[in-house]
């Protein structure tokens, strides 16, 4: 489900999606006291009643258990933009949910759901209960400040105001998910991951490898990094602690844990303590003792039968994997895989030598699956989805070639299947919260409607048997409960869905059942037993017998001709490929679950159960029902002191926020005032006000200042006032390729430098400036990367700058700003057009690339004229920053040169950057500030400027008094060469910052080498 807890810092991620599609403007919104609902009228209107009486039902357990009532009305946005189900939750600066209407993924059990909307609620609002929950000291923050503050990363002060408003925030991800899986667990009866089979099986199998069981320390900085379930492991540690703390103590201690009423501690490990009277990394010390003795007494019990021997086709693990095919001939299996340090591939082993080869990659992988992937055994083709976390494309590759030709786009298919009697391919088709079945006929050019399911009935792991008859689906119930459904292939082209042969699994998933080469049985996994093995059913008999007994788990089953099997066996790393010999097994021990234990030792969590939302009478909760007024409904978010920096002075102040419940429309005022004498009196006073949607910006200035410029030596703030707009679309989209225009147009006033170069005064005090800037995107990174590893991006500007009456000849020599406004030229329009270009290759040293950045620009006009040339110089970082951190990658950066040192009508730049492998820390620092890695860059580039001026023309006073010309050169040949090293840290549990370390030398012929040193500090991503 991805990592709910960094969503809580950024409540609207899903909804700025959203609106990128101009849907908004489609919305209704159905209202209660508690509740706002906004959904897409028509299309998800037969939600609604459901979607309402799942919140209420959910909200008034909450209420109960915690004794919580939120602090303002719930927002809850329903979107259809993913063939994957979802949610985030955010408190901050709002209540607000939103949800994917989509089925969630089945995969592997590691979410055990009954209905998803009265399980997502179950799960989102504890995240919301958690996190709104007021004591006194947070209720007084929360009135003195106008709400709940989002930090941000313009006015870093916000940081502090953040955690006095909503100190729970700042507890870790593993913290914030287990509390949330442990409460929805015992809400749902007992069906979820702290009685998950999945969850078991990973703490198993760490104990029986001897694999490490990270600390909160090493599981925040390392574990969620570089491990295949990256984010997950939040979920599974967090949940696990939990369980064991239910269980050694008791499930309300856990609630009073987590709980922030009057007279708790703000800071959750020092709540910890208070609680429980020992201090949490005890407590978790404690915990992995315990799982260590209650794992290997669960392996003990399957050792009780002897288990099945496994031998492996691959030497490494591969992370997450799909379905896997045979290719009998060419003596290799194919698989989608996606593994920490490999951008995810469909790639083939040898089942020789078990050499790895990848052939394409999968542009938008998913989790755990990484595709859909069917396979042509006649002609040798394959066929996988992409962008498999937005709308599915159906894409043909001939592995022998590794060609791909993309077939059906945002078809949102998969599941997919071949039939290899007609060449078509089937799958599931999610599309506003139904699932259909679908047939695509060859040549692949369109779909077919087979037959829609009910809501909330999903099917899942098709697939076709070889004589064309018979279709086998997985498929999960309203109720929670699973069953492995086979119809006739002519009844479902009928319309009717009848079974041949139906065998159920109650609340446990049957993964991955194919069809033997005769058609008589069928082969899949389930965790039956607690622990996944392989089955077979027979459809004569409906004989259903297990074939293996492991200590792990056994998935993916794949039988070959000599009656070996191929599977996928779990391990820490990921999945292993692997053959066993699938013999029927009477005897299988079950393994007992800790929430079980639990359940038996403090039945009070019997009592937690929610009951069915069917009885909320939701209709007649309903106080309104409108289209939504995302105008109508802006309010204060909140307001908060501020600092400036203006020039070389220091401003105090304040920030206002004003936004409407989803954060569409943003306007921020800003206003300080700087009391240095040695300012102007007429810039003292410094304003900005903002107004920001998804599209648009638009700001008016005066004498604006900046937090940054307090630390330069870059400066933004500048004399004078401006109003500028700017307009962003999106004009095509197709993650990870993005093409974007960005069109800005501002006007100057009262100006003295130039409003992009701080060290270039301006030679006119009005001016209009306009560009329009182009920019393509298609850059990917391998799971456990901190930078782009691969790709490219380009980009192209045109603008121009208008000048009506500059107050200062523009062409002075030395200094460049020298005025002489008795001989001021006339204004002028300067245009100028500017190309960048970045092409990235991933090295064979684990998440190490190397990248070639180019750029080149021109335009006309004076060459001697700051309005003409672009500027160039050091690395651009401030002491405390909040930029890009490696700014020696933009066009006007050239470290080790002063900051606009160089200028140029026209210009050339290159520049190689080798970026090192990471090194990662596990334990340096606590739980709430670590550092997690430090990255090494080493750069070397060349920059020319005005090759097609090598001298220009200057004024200066003669001996006579009067101006007179010289010529002087202007073109400049520089090269450089430098490293930067970058140390993340990160703070209050969810904050990231990166301390930077840089030095560059630079070279031109006739000056000595000139030096830079950086360091600088930036506080939020």
């Amino acid at each position: 489900m991805g990592d709910r807890g960094t969503r809580l810092l950024a409540a609207g991620l899903l909804t700025l999606g959203c609106a990128v599609t101009g849907a908004f403007a489609q919305f209704s919104s159905v209202e209660t006291e508690e509740l706002r609902l906004l959904y897409l009228d028509p299309f998800q209107t037969y939600l609604v009643p459901h979607v309402g009486a799942c919140f209420t039902n959910s909200l008034a357990f909450d209420h109960k258990l915690f004794n919580f009532t939120p602090s303002e009305k719930v927002t809850i946005l329903l979107n259809d933009f993913s063939d994957m189900g979802n949610a985030s939750a955010s408190s901050v600066p709002r209540d607000f949910i939103s949800m994917q209407v989509s089925p969630l993924s089945a995969a592997y059990e590691t979410v055990t759901t009954n209905e998803r909307f009265n399980w997502l609620f179950n799960h989102e609002l504890i995240h919301v209960t958690t996190t709104d929950m007021a004591a006194k000291p947070d209720r007084r923050a929360r009135k003195f400040f106008g709400g709940k503050v989002l930090p941000n990363n313009e006015d870093p002060e916000s940081i502090g105001y953040f955690y006095l408003t909503t100190p729970r925030v700042s507890a870790p991800g593993w913290y914030l998910e287990g509390i949330a899986v442990f409460i929805e667990t015992w809400m749902a009866g007992g069906q979820g991951r702290a009685q998950g089979p999945y969850d078991e099986m990973v703490f198993r199998s760490k104990v029986r490898d001897g694999a490490r069981i990270y600390d909160p320390l090493g599981l925040a900085a390392e574990g969620t990094k570089i491990d295949f379930q990256v984010d997950v492991n939040n979920y599974l540690y967090g949940t696990r602690f939990m369980t064991y703390l239910g269980y050694h103590y008791s499930p309300e201690k856990v609630v009073e844990w987590v709980s922030r009423h009057d007279g708790s501690r703000a800071w959750y490990a020092t709540n910890f303590k208070a609680v429980f009277g020992i201090p949490l990394a005890q407590a978790w010390s404690e915990w992995i003792a315990f799982e260590h003795e209650f794992q290997n007494a669960n392996l003990a019990a399957i050792r009780k039968y002897p288990t099945t021997p496994t031998k492996d086709v691959s030497p490494r693990a591969l992370g997450s994997v799909s379905r896997q095919f045979v290719d009998p001939d060419k003596k290799v299996m194919y698989v989608g895989f996606n593994a920490p340090g490999l951008v995810a591939h469909i790639g083939s082993i040898s089942l020789e030598t078990g050499a790895l080869k990848p052939i394409v990659e999968v542009k938008g992988p998913v989790l755990f699956t990484v595709t859909s992937l069917a396979w042509d055994p006649d002609r040798k083709m394959l066929y996988y989805s992409t962008d498999n976390t937005e709308f599915r494309d159906v894409v043909q590759l001939d592995p022998a070639t590794g060609k791909t030709k993309r077939l059906l786009k945002d078809v949102r298919i998969g599941e997919l299947v071949f039939d290899r009697t007609d060449r078509s391919l089937w799958g599931v088709r999610h599309f506003n919260g139904i699932c259909t079945l679908a047939r695509m006929p060859y040549p692949y050019k369109e779909w077919q409607q087979v037959v829609s399911f009910a809501y909330g009935q999903v099917p899942y792991n098709l697939d076709i048997s070889p004589d064309g008859t018979l279709l086998s689906a997985s498929l999960g119930g309203i109720d929670g409960r699973h069953a492995v459904h086979v119809m006739k292939i002519e009844d479902l082209l009928q319309g009717r869905l009848e079974d041949v042969a139906r065998f159920d699994f109650d609340t446990f998933i049957p993964e991955n059942f194919i069809f033997s080469e005769d058609g008589k049985f069928l082969y899949g996994s389930s965790y039956y037993t607690g622990v996944s093995n392989i089955f077979r059913y027979e459809l004569a008999t409906k004989k259903l017998d297990a074939l293996s007994n492991a200590e792990t788990g056994f998935f993916h089953p794949l039988l070959r001709s000599d009656g070996s099997m191929f599977v996928f066996r779990y391990t820490g790393d990921g999945f292993v490929a692997s053959t066993i010999d699938p013999k029927p097994i009477e005897d299988v021990s079950a393994i007992t679950f800790l929430g079980t234990k639990l359940v038996e030792t403090h039945p009070i969590v019997k009592e937690w159960k929610v009951g069915s939302p069917a009885r909320i009478p939701f209709d007649d909760l309903v106080v309104a029902r409108e289209p939504y007024a995302k105008w109508r409904d802006i309010g204060t978010e909140s307001f908060y002191p501020i600092l400036q920096g203006y020039k070389d002075s220091a401003a105090a102040g304040m920030r206002f926020n004003f936004t409407d419940p989803i954060g569409i429309n943003r306007f921020t005022l800003w206003a300080s005032y700087s009391p240095d004498q040695a300012l102007a009196t007429d810039e003292r006073l410094h304003l900005q006000l903002e107004y920001k949607r998804y599209d648009w910006k638009v700001d008016a200035k005066y004498n604006a200042g900046d937090f940054y410029d307090l630390f330069g030596p870059t400066k933004v703030s500048r004399k004078g006032y401006s109003l500028r707009a700017a307009w962003n679309h999106m004009l095509y989209r197709d993650n990870p390729r993005q093409f974007q225009v960005t069109v800005d147009g501002a006007y100057y006033g009262n100006l003295d430098t130039l409003p992009y170069y701080q060290n270039v005064a301006s030679p006119a005090s009005t001016l209009a400036t306009l560009f329009a800037k182009f920019q393509f995107d298609n850059a990917r990174a391998s799971l456990g990367r901190v930078d782009e590893e691969k790709g490219e991006h380009a980009s192209l500007y045109v603008s121009g700058t208008y000048t009506p009456n500059p107050n200062c000849t523009p062409n002075i020599a030395q200094p460049l700003n020298n005025c002489n406004t008795t001989t001021a030229p006339a204004g002028g329009f300067y245009p100028q057009v500017l190309g960048t270009f970045d092409v990235g290759f991933q090295l064979p040293l684990k998440h190490s690339s190397i990248w070639l950045r180019s750029a080149a620009g021109g335009g006309t006009g004076d060459p001697t004229s700051p309005f003409a040339n672009f500027f160039f110089g050091a690395f651009g970082n401030n002491w405390v920053d909040n930029g890009n951190i490696k700014r020696y990658r933009e066009f006007f950066s050239f470290p080790g040169l002063a900051i606009n040192e160089i200028g140029g009508r026209t210009f050339a730049k290159s520049m190689l950057e080798w970026n090192l492998p990471p090194i990662r820390f596990r334990r340096f620092g606590t739980p709430g500030f670590y550092a997690s890695w430090i990255r090494t860059a080493l750069f070397a580039g060349g920059l020319a400027t005005n090759f097609d001026h090598q001298n220009g023309t200057f004024y200066d006073i003669g001996p006579s008094g009067n101006w007179e010309p010289f010529t002087a050169k202007i073109s400049n040949n520089v090269a450089d060469a430098g490293v930067q090293m970058d140390m993340r840290f990160t703070y209050l549990s969810r904050l990231d910052m990166t301390l930077s370390f840089g030095y560059a030398a630079a070279f031109e012929d006739g000056h000595a080498p000139r030096h830079e040193a950086m360091v600088s500090l930036k506080v939020m991503p």
